[in-house]
C-alpha cells in the first residue's frame, strides 16, 4: 500500500489542498495518509476536514490517521512512500511577528520574510535543526522515500536536505505553474494562453521566464514588455516590481511582486519612502496574510462541523502529480528544486535552483539548462550567497555566518550598517529563546 506521510499537518488549509488531489487521483485513491502535528487542535481539525474530503470525494478509500507529537513521528514515517513537509517552526507568533517586529526597531521594512532577508534567515535557522531530526528519522524507517518540501525558505531548507542528508528531496513551490498564465492575463493576452511553450530556470522564488512563445513558436515577449511598460506608466497595481524587473533585466520573475521587492536593494529604501506608494509595495503583508488566513478557517471549519460538506477539485499543486507518476512510471514535467548538480552552469555546485524536471516511477530528474544571462545569474547570486551561509550557520553554529548571512542580505546591508545588522541578528535570536538555543 502507499503511505503518504505528512509533517505540519496542523497547515489544514494546505493539507486539504494536497492531500485532496491524492484523494482525487486514480493511482492514490486507497493509500495510508498519515498526518503528523505537535499541536493537537490543528492536528484535530485537519482529521475531521480530510475525512469529510474521503467520505464524499474518494468514497472513503483512503485510510488517515493522526500522529500527534515528537514521540510519534516515526510511527508517522515508517514505511512513508511520499513525505510531504509544510511545518513552519514557531508559527505567526511568536515567531512570525517576531521576524518582523524586531528588524523594524532597526529601521529594517519587510514584506513576506520567509524566503530571504532577515527573517528568511531566522525562519530557516530554527527550521533546520528539526529537519535533521526528520532526515535521521526517515533515514531509520523510510530511507527510500521521497521527500516533498513545501516549506521556506525553500531554497535554505530544500539545499540542506540535499546536501547534508541521504534523503531524496525536492523543493516544490506555487509559482512556477501559474508564472505565465497569470502574466498574460494580466496583460489581456488570455488568447495567447492555449498552445504557449514557456522555459523557467533560475532559483526559488528568483526564477526567469527565459522564453514564451504562442503555439505558432512567435516570441511573445516583445509584445509581453510593450505591454507591462504602459501598465506601470498607468498607475499602481499589484506586479509593478517585476514588470520593473523586465524593463532593466530583460526577463520576468516567478514569484510575486510583494515577495521581490525585498529580495534585492532597489525598491524599499529608506532614503527614497516615496517608492513604497509608487510601486504599491504592502509592508509587513504577511503577518496580515496570517490573521486573515486564521480567521477564515476558524469560519470554515464551523460550517464544515455544521453540515460535513465539503468537496475537492484536483489543484495545480505538484504533490500529487509527482506521485501519481512516480507509482505509475507515467512521466510528468514540474519545476523543481533541485542541487545544482551542474545544470545551471553559471551557478554554484551548492545552490539549490529551481528548473524543468522530468519525474517518472524513477523519480526526479532534472534537466540542463545551460548559462542563465549574465544578468539573471547575478541576481540570483546575491540570493544563493545569503542561502549558502544560512545554511552553513545552521550546520557548524556559528554565528559568525548568521552575522556574513545578514551582512550579505542585499535588502539589508543596503539599510544597516555592520554594529546594527550584528545587534539585530543578537536580539532576535534572544527573542526567540529555545527555538535558538543552539546558536546561543
Amino acid at each position: 500500500m502507499i503511505k503518504i506521510t505528512f509533517l505540519g499537518a496542523g497547515s489544514t488549509v494546505f493539507a486539504r489542498n494536497v492531500l485532496g488531489d491524492c484523494m482525487c487521483t486514480p493511482a492514490l485513491y486507497d493509500s495510508e495518509i498519515a498526518l503528523y502535528d505537535i499541536d493537537a487542535k490543528r492536528l484535530s481539525d485537519s482529521e475531521i476536514i480530510l475525512n469529510a474530503i474521503n467520505k464524499n470525494v474518494n468514497s472513503g478509500k483512503a485510510i488517515i490517521k493522526t500522529y500527534l507529537g515528537v514521540e510519534n513521528r516515526k510511527a508517522a514515517l515508517k514505511n512513508a512512500t511520499f513525505v510531504v513537509n509544510a511545518i513552519q517552526v514557531g508559527g505567526y507568533d511568536p515567531c512570525t511577528i517576531t521576524d518582523f517586529e524586531i528588524p523594524k526597531k532597526y529601521g529594517l521594512k519587510q514584506t513576506i520574510a520567509d524566503t530571504l532577508g532577515i527573517g528568511g534567515i531566522m525562519r530557516a535557522l530554527r527550521t533546520i535543526p528539526v529537519m535533521a531530526e526528520f532526515a535521521k528519522d526517515m533515514e531509520e524507517v523510510c530511507p527510500d522515500t521521497l521527500f516533498l518540501n513545501y516549506t521556506n525558505p525553500m531554497a535554505m531548507l530544500t539545499g540542506y536536505m540535499q546536501r547534508y542528508t541521504k534523503i531524496r528531496t525536492v523543493g516544490l513551490c506555487h509559482s512556477v505553474q501559474v508564472c505565465s498564465g497569470d502574466l498574460l492575463k494580466n496583460l489581456d493576452m488570455e488568447d495567447k494562453l492555449n498552445g504557449r511553450t514557456e522555459l523557467i530556470a533560475g532559483i526559488n522564488h528568483m526564477a526567469w521566464l527565459l522564453k514564451i512563445k504562442d503555439k505558432a513558436g512567435n516570441d511573445l515577449y516583445p509584445e509581453i514588455k510593450k505591454r507591462a511598460a504602459a501598465k506601470n506608466a498607468a498607475g499602481k497595481h499589484n506586479d509593478m516590481v517585476r514588470y520593473e524587473y523586465m524593463n532593466h533585466l530583460g526577463y520576468y520573475c516567478t514569484e510575486s511582486s510583494e515577495h521581490n521587492a525585498e529580495y534585492n536593494p532597489l525598491f524599499i529604501k529608506s532614503k527614497y519612502p516615496e517608492m513604497i506608494e509608487k510601486y504599491n509595495i504592502p509592508l509587513d503583508e504577511y503577518p496580515k496574510r496570517c490573521v486573515k488566513q486564521i480567521a477564515e478557517w476558524d469560519k470554515e471549519k464551523e460550517e464544515i462541523l455544521a453540515n460535513g460538506e465539503i468537496t475537492h477539485e484536483r489543484s495545480k499543486e505538484y504533490a500529487s502529480y509527482i506521485m501519481e507518476s512516480v507509482v505509475t512510471n507515467v512521466p510528468y514535467k514540474i519545476g523543481g528544486n533541485v542541487l545544482n548538480t551542474g545544470l545551471i552552469d553559471n551557478l554554484p555546485a551548492d545552490a539549490c535552483v529551481e528548473l524543468p524536471c522530468m519525474v517518472d516511477g524513477e523519480g526526479i530528474n532534472p534537466c540542463h539548462i545551460g548559462r542563465l544571462p549574465v544578468q539573471l545569474a547575478a541576481m540570483n547570486m546575491t540570493n544563493i550567497n545569503v542561502q549558502l551561509l544560512t545554511i552553513e550557520a545552521a550546520v557548524t553554529k556559528d554565528m559568525n555566518y548568521i552575522y556574513q548571512a545578514a551582512m550579505l542580505d542585499p535588502h539589508t546591508a543596503a539599510e544597516l550598517n555592520i554594529e546594527d545588522i550584528k545587534n539585530m541578528c543578537d536580539e532576535l535570536i534572544a527573542a526567540h529563546g529555545d527555538y535558538m538555543s543552539d546558536y546561543k
